[in-house]
């Protein structure tokens, strides 16, 4: 063990802290310390590591792991893939993220909670997002009814969110939750609330957080409250924790919630050995969690400090004139600015052109082989529907393809997935309130998409045709016409029983063709089958029924994109959790609610637009991989990647000066530095231009090749006025000059 080299006649260890920005190798520093701590303890007789990335124990390894970091779930299995790579997978380690390592310590140790606050002896249940807003909202509904929990110009279900993640924010600062109150009291000083809201709040969720435990239900923020309050601190916990690790890597500790520090103390207090890597310039999750200023503090317990002064991208060439344009408050800018031939402006009047000629400058990129299309990364403050749309659609055209990083929309904007709902409606009795005509339209369009095998060879028996017409993919055999013919005649609403009635009840039913005829009946006939088990009670439950429709008429014999079979596995986890979780309160508080009513809750919670949680990720293999990158930039920072070429879009924009990612309501209020402060207006200035600076720093880190790309109005018709303005003035002034030349041979626009 670490803790016992002196003893053994093996030097110390020293705890190590690596300072550097973006792409400087503070990663491969790690993994390059994780190597020397191996075989540091190689002779020894139990090895340094017992666990793998699977958590299990190797056969006669009784040693502790080594603990490893990394910021988010994507970051992680990079870290611990390169570290497997560096060690030929020879060492074991324990690989997670820090809320992951909160909720696994949390329900490991569970007994241990039960005896010292008391709790009912049930296995704890994690809450997904959705889940959490809707038991929220309903134990709230008396408070949102009256008007108690109420903020002008907040929805309520944004005011129950708002009260949700100010537990969050507690519990992450290690702030104990009973003084949210105050904490709001103080630091809004009246301008956003008034005391009376903040103490309702402070008692909604502590009534919360008492009927959460007794059912054994666990939130993201009550997780990290029972980590650092309750189990932290117990000495029966800290003397597993130092037996099972003697060594911790974490990676990118800028982006950490402050608890993270508390255990980091923790486990050097008790004889552990850390390695960190901070960038000054990083810092993406803070204002949704993370305290920066806070974990650099940690800086102080490591015996080595290590700077890593590389700097990566264009951060050399303009790093700092490029804060100076965007961060100048005082509206002087010095004259005779040159810009390198690698920054580009690419200006236009409306947005619309702009998108088109932004996708146009890439097919040009990518036809003359000047940069292949996975080194282009499109980053915008605000990635929405819109412009992802035409950015693909064009793209795709050239025979490019396109990848939307953590694309997080409402599951309720893919076709599938309202098809699906759809279904649902018509097989359960008592939803018929919740199927229109169009609806059932739409329907028919997704499940009617198969390749029909038995209408292919009723027309064509040829076993060679058959074949060739086979491997057309999602060959429609319902196009949106028939559909909506259909719809119009063979629906007939009932708030009980809505039925699809047959095909021959559409007077000219000939007209429709075979293939979409029969593509109707064996929709009609499955659903009907489906009834029939349903009333026999043959069908396991609602979450079979979508495995059966996803089965039947979505991937059988199809192919689907990446971000459909996503929005699938999502839809299949929400359910899941859904169930589990109305499985709990069943147990916990029988009621006499039907299957029907709890489908109807669960329609109506993803038609409201509720975000799902992302499922695993999976990386992109094979042509997919060769894919142009479009994100915002809060979830390109988060990333970490870079691209050979950045576009980014809307660089006239006003949202820069926020990084495009909203602040969560009352954050700046627990950083441990801010705590008992009022939140000024200076201040709030003073965040965003920090918050600025460390967006173009960490950005023009991850390129070589920048295209600034402005239009002179926005969506909304509005003249853009973002903090960028001034660096698109310099390249757009450069470039007319003649002091800028193209090495690349396209066309630009200005």
């Amino acid at each position: 063990m670490l803790t016992n080299l002196h003893k053994l006649g093996t030097p110390p260890e020293n705890s190590i802290w690596i300072v550097g920005a973006a792409r400087s190798g503070k990663t491969a520093r790690l993994v390059e310390q994780f190597c020397l701590w191996s075989k540091t303890v190689k002779s020894l007789p139990a090895t340094l590591s017992s666990r793998g990335r699977s958590g299990r124990r190797r056969a006669g390894q009784t040693a502790p792991a080594i603990l490893v970091l990394a910021a988010n779930g994507e970051n992680r299995l990079e870290l611990a893939d390169r570290i497997a790579v560096a060690t030929q997978a020879k060492y074991a380690f324990h690989s997670t993220t820090p809320f992951g390592f909160f909720e696994q310590e949390v329900l490991l140790f569970w007994p241990l909670l039960v005896e010292s606050l008391d709790l009912r002896a049930q296995f704890p249940l994690r809450l997904q997002p959705e889940t959490e807003l809707e038991l929220a909202a309903r134990l709230w509904r008396r408070e949102l009814d009256e008007g108690i929990l109420q903020q002008t110009g907040v929805s309520p279900n944004r005011m129950v969110r708002r009260t949700l993640d100010l537990l969050q924010l507690a519990a992450v600062s290690g702030t104990p939750r009973e003084e949210i109150p105050s904490i709001l009291e103080q630091g809004f000083a009246l301008s956003d609330g008034s005391n009376s809201l903040w103490t309702s709040m402070g008692e909604l969720l502590e009534r919360w957080w008492e009927w959460c435990l007794r059912r054994g239900l666990l939130t993201y923020g009550i997780v990290c409250e029972l980590y650092w309050r309750y189990l932290l601190p117990n000495p029966a916990y800290q003397q597993q924790l130092a037996s099972r690790y003697q060594a911790v890597i974490a990676d990118d500790v800028d982006d950490y919630p402050a608890i993270s520090r508390h255990l980091f103390d923790r486990m050097l207090d008790r004889g552990a050995v850390g390695a960190f890597s901070y960038n000054r310039d990083g810092g993406v999750r803070l204002g949704l969690g993370a305290d920066t200023e806070y974990l650099a503090q940690l800086e102080n317990r490591c015996q080595s400090v290590e700077n890593l002064d590389a700097k990566a991208g264009l951060v050399p060439e303009i790093g700092d004139l490029a804060v100076s344009l965007a961060v100048n408050t005082e509206g002087f800018y010095p004259l005779g600015l040159t810009l390198p031939g690698s920054v580009r402006s690419l200006e236009t009047t409306s947005r619309a052109q702009l998108l088109r000629e932004t996708a146009e400058i890439i097919v040009d990129a990518v036809k003359s082989e000047a940069v292949e299309p996975q080194e282009i990364a499109v980053i915008a403050p605000g990635m929405d529907a819109i412009a992802r749309y035409s950015l693909t659609e064009i793209l795709a055209r050239s025979g490019i393809a396109t990848e939307s990083l953590n694309d997080q929309r409402p599951l309720s904007t893919t076709p599938e997935i309202r098809a699906l709902l759809t279904l649902l409606a018509l097989v359960y009795p008592g939803l018929g309130r919740l199927v229109d005509r169009d609806a059932v339209a739409e329907m028919l369009v997704i499940l009617g998409s198969q390749k029909h095998r038995e209408a292919v060879e009723t027309e064509d028996s040829q076993p060679n045709n058959f074949h060739l017409k086979s491997q057309i993919p999602n060959a429609k055999s319902i196009d949106p016409v028939r559909a909506g013919l259909i719809a119009d005649s063979c629906f007939c609403p009932n708030v009980d029983r809505p039925q699809l009635l047959a095909i021959t009840v559409f007077p000219r039913w000939d007209r429709l063709g075979h293939r979409a005829a029969r593509a109707y009946e064996q929709i009609v006939e499955w659903i009907e089958q489906q009834r029939l088990q349903q009333q026999e009670r043959l069908l396991p439950s609602p979450i079979a029924l979508l495995d059966r429709a996803i089965q039947k008429f979505l991937i059988d014999d199809r192919y689907l994109a990446c971000d459909r079979l996503a929005a699938l596995r999502e839809l299949m986890e929400t359910a899941a959790h859904y169930w589990e979780i109305q499985g709990r309160m069943q147990r916990v508080e029988p009621t006499n609610s039907s299957d029907s009513e709890t489908i109807a809750q669960f329609i109506q919670l993803l038609r409201q637009g509720t975000v799902t949680a992302n499922p695993f990720p999976v990386g992109l293999e094979g042509p997919a991989a060769r894919a142009v990158t479009l994100a915002n930039i809060f979830q390109y920072r988060s990333s970490r990647r870079a691209h050979k070429w950045h576009f980014w879009l809307d660089a006239g924009s006003p949202l820069w000066l926020s990084g495009g990612a909203a602040t969560l309501f009352g954050a700046p209020l627990f950083l441990r530095s801010q705590l008992g402060r009022t939140w000024e207006t200076e201040d709030e200035t003073a965040a965003d231009q920090q918050r600025l600076r460390r967006i173009l720093v960490d950005l023009l880190s991850r390129c070589s090749v920048l295209y600034l790309c402005h239009s002179e109005l926005a969506v909304n018709g509005q003249e853009q006025t973002g903090p960028l303005v001034p660096l698109i003035q310099s390249a757009v002034s450069c470039q007319q000059s003649g002091i800028q030349h193209s090495a690349f041979g396209l066309r630009h626009s200005t």
